[in-house]
């Protein structure tokens, strides 16, 4: 086959960059459009963050009787780097003219804001650090040392410990290396008690009964209904089964002293480790703001959040007159710069629209709360506002909304339906509003059924069968209904 030429017409969509800076832009969340900003403002000199800055738009060209006053401020501009480059005749010393500025009173307040900002920002003390603290303040033998520290090492978050005793002892064995005297399971055991006394009390314990019965022999002695909360512990699987008669047939003791020891149970901690470290909290930063205005809701953006950026003015009238290299730099620069900004604008128009359109459509949430949130999907609002359900996506894609009832992601507000016998439809959030509902004021002794639960939405009108409730249920974290039993 020879080889030959061949000409094809055909029609592709290809993403300019000015479409994939628009669509990477209105998918970041407000931090990251933040970062994103700060980057841009430091690579572009065209970009300014400055308040107050003088905008720079297409009619700002200079006339012929500003570039006189455009030349005095450069020789002005120039004079004043001559005097700073210059030396300083002065009789005073910069070090007499600030001495005792840090020790005067007024500096009180950026210590303050300094220790407040290393408040918020210090990384957490873990569980293991706040333990290694305490052992190396307690008096122990460095094999016992060694031996806690491996113990230690092996907590999970909850403080428990995560690996079994004979592990641990083949490791203690492994690291001490001692042929005349091996490490003894007695001696790991010995050292586990003592890691147990350490704050928060019952950590490093081996399962939930441990970690009780640590805490319960801390109790005063004369603590009421004591000795039934630690025999309790040894029917901890009728307890978790919430077979309270069998518990009171087993221990053969009264309801009433059940109800108290089970009290005093409740008082306990399960999971010690918890207590410390944890997860450094993360804040949402509202993109949107709704407020009441005239019996409807109004809906900006948050302005506040992100820095204003301008074109220089300076510069753009720079770019103009500049030839050669340095004036195509300065004229792509700010090419570069009304695309950015073109893209910033049409980013917050977009969120807007759909931020408003969506308080449009849940006005009923605004006013009533959960239990009135209707059906919405993306394509919904994607028909509303002539956009494509790819674009509301990342428009409602970590982005957050202020409202009275609290800071809700966009995407909260969008849920699945239900039929209802009337022929109209039901969110699936207003469900699940309602199963709490009726959770939370059920009898605690005969709690409501997944397929009670279900009886009582069918006779709202709302047609949902058990295995729906169950899965809303289980969504919610609402244990079953034999799991929320109590006496009380």
């Amino acid at each position: 086959m020879k080889p030959s030429l061949q000409l094809q017409i055909g029609q592709q969509l290809t993403m300019t960059p000015q479409l994939q800076q628009a669509i990477r832009l209105l998918q970041l969340s407000t931090l990251d459009l933040r970062q994103e900003i700060q980057q841009a403002v430091e690579t572009n000199p065209l970009l300014e963050l400055e308040e107050g800055v003088e905008a720079y738009t297409e009619d700002d060209t200079p006339a012929d009787d500003d570039w006189e006053a455009e030349e005095m401020d450069l020789e002005r501009d120039e004079a004043l780097d001559d005097l700073v480059d210059g030396p300083v005749e002065s009789d005073s010393e910069w070090d007499d003219l600030y001495v005792g500025q840090s020790g005067s009173g007024s500096g009180g307040g950026e210590d303050d804001d300094a220790d407040a900002w290393q408040q918020r920002h210090v990384a957490p003390v873990t569980l293991q650090d706040h333990l290694l603290w305490q052992l190396n303040l307690s008096p122990m033998s460095d094999r016992d040392r060694v031996i806690a520290g491996i113990l230690i090492d092996a907590l999970d978050h909850r403080g428990y410990l995560s690996l079994p005793l004979d592990d641990l002892l083949d490791t203690a064995e492994r690291q001490i290396a001692d042929a005349d005297d091996p490490v003894e399971e007695d001696e790991v055991v010995a050292v586990l008690h003592r890691l147990q006394q350490f704050d928060p009390i019952g950590v490093a314990s081996r399962d939930l009964a441990e970690c009780l019965g640590v805490q319960l022999r801390q109790q005063p002695a004369d603590t009421p209904h004591l000795d039934t909360a630690t025999a309790l512990l040894g029917h901890l699987a009728l307890l978790e089964k919430h077979d309270y008669a069998g518990l009171r047939r087993t221990m053969g003791v009264t309801e009433s002293d059940l109800l108290d020891a089970l009290a005093l149970l409740r008082t306990l901690d399960p999971a010690p480790g918890e207590q410390i470290g944890g997860e450094v909290a993360e804040y949402a930063v509202p993109d949107v703001v709704v407020r009441p205005f005239r019996g409807g809701w109004r809906v900006e953006l948050n302005e506040e959040v992100l820095p204003k950026v301008n074109l220089n003015a300076q510069y753009a009238r720079l770019a103009r007159r500049t030839e050669g290299e340095d004036g195509q730099y300065l004229r792509n620069c700010m090419q570069e710069a009304r695309w950015f900004l073109k893209s910033l604008q049409s980013r917050n128009d977009t969120l807007l629209k759909v931020a408003r359109r969506i308080v449009e459509v849940q006005q009923d949430f605004f006013h009533y709360g959960e239990e009135a949130m209707k059906p919405l999907v993306l394509a919904d609002i994607a028909e509303a506002v002539e956009m494509h359900e790819s674009t509301i996506s990342r428009v409602t894609n970590q982005k957050f909304m202020l409202t009275p009832r609290g800071v809700f992601e966009l995407k909260y507000f969008f849920s699945s339906h239900v039929d209802t016998e009337g022929g109209g439809e039901c969110s699936s959030t207003a469900i699940r509003a309602i199963i709490k509902k009726l959770v939370a004021a059920e009898n605690p002794r005969k709690p409501l059924s997944d397929n009670k639960l279900a009886s009582l939405l069918n006779e709202q009108g709302i047609k949902v069968a058990r295995r729906t409730v169950a899965k809303y249920r289980e969504a919610m974290r609402i244990p079953s209904s034999s799991a929320r039993k109590r006496l009380v």
